[in-house]
């Protein structure tokens, strides 16, 4: 956030302890502790100092402290190498740096909007005891045709 256009719009400071409902319109930098319901619709960073309770929204996310707590976002989640992290991330894009602790499911999205386990077993096709039944089906009807053509009278 070091660049004049990510200045944060709100911060919760080192120190500082907020707990309740948060809607921000802008970015955010979270340095203390948070605990509630945050929203923003641009970037929302937890600080190397940040310890957050919550289920994040937002366009763009990036962890340097502590979460628990699911993050939504529409473009992406930068996980940095203090980042710690307890719950779901779903997003287009992650970024992890090397050091990261995270535990939880991760959805990479690449902005598709129909669920990725459909994408993904679409694109697998049909499990294997499918693609060998119909293999050996079709493998059964050439033999009947074979059989069919070499017969007197076929």
């Amino acid at each position: 956030m070091a660049a004049k256009a990510d200045t944060p719009n709100c911060v919760i400071g080192e120190g500082s302890i907020f707990d309740g409902r948060f809607s921000v319109n802008g970015s955010i930098l979270i340095e203390g502790k948070f605990t509630g319901d945050i929203r923003t619709d641009d970037h929302l960073v937890v600080g190397p100092a940040g310890k957050v309770r919550t289920d994040i929204v937002a366009r763009r996310v990036t962890v340097a402290g502590t979460l628990i707590g699911n993050i939504t976002a529409g473009e992406e989640v930068t996980l940095l190498h203090t980042g710690k992290v307890l719950g779901n991330i779903t997003t287009p894009r992650l970024v992890v740096e090397p050091g990261v602790i995270t535990e939880g499911k991760v959805t990479i999205t690449s902005g598709q909007t129909e669920d990725a386990k459909k994408i993904i077993e679409d694109s697998f096709g049909p499990p294997a005891d499918e693609a060998f039944s119909a293999a050996s089906r079709e493998r059964r009807r050439e033999a009947r045709r074979e059989k069919d053509r070499d017969e007197p009278g076929g």
